[in-house]
């Protein structure tokens, strides 16, 4: 048997730490921490929408319509089984709210600010270039000098 190459494992050492420091290079870029960031903003956004639905709109509706325990009593029977449509319907409740105050955010409201950089970019001409204010200045004196 060969005893271990001590070169072959420095080469591995060093791939290790460029697979380290790629990897480093990786997470503490802007858009992984941005990422980050918004997955918890909307995992929190997510249970207050959930508690908003199953504490406040359902009981309100389970009030306007008949049924024991609100929407959570709503259930079909077949035969033994039960089908809880109330859980159902209640899920369905806070995806629509979710998915309007996304629409509300992404279409409308960052569109807006898009739709207003636009238009503040098309109405600021560029300031003009030193050569074409030479120019401009040079034009200018010619006109001087024949009137």
């Amino acid at each position: 048997m060969e005893p271990v190459n001590p070169v072959g494992r420095f080469a591995l050492t060093k791939r290790g730490l460029t697979l380290l420091e790629e990897f480093k290079n990786f997470a503490l870029k802007g858009n992984v921490i941005d990422l980050a960031v918004g997955v918890i903003i909307g995992a929190a956004f997510g249970k207050i929408v959930d508690s908003l639905v199953k504490h406040i709109l359902m009981p309100v509706i389970g009030l306007l319509l008949p049924g024991q325990h609100g929407y959570l009593g709503w259930k079909f029977a077949i035969g033994a089984k039960e089908i809880p449509y109330g859980l159902f319907l209640g899920e369905l409740v806070s995806f629509v709210v979710v998915a309007f105050a996304l629409y509300l955010f992404i279409v409308k409201f960052l569109g807006y600010v898009m739709k207003s950089k636009k238009e503040a970019a098309i109405a600021a001409p560029p300031a003009p270039s030193r050569e074409e204010l030479l120019l401009t200045e040079i034009r200018d004196l010619l006109k001087a000098r024949k009137t």
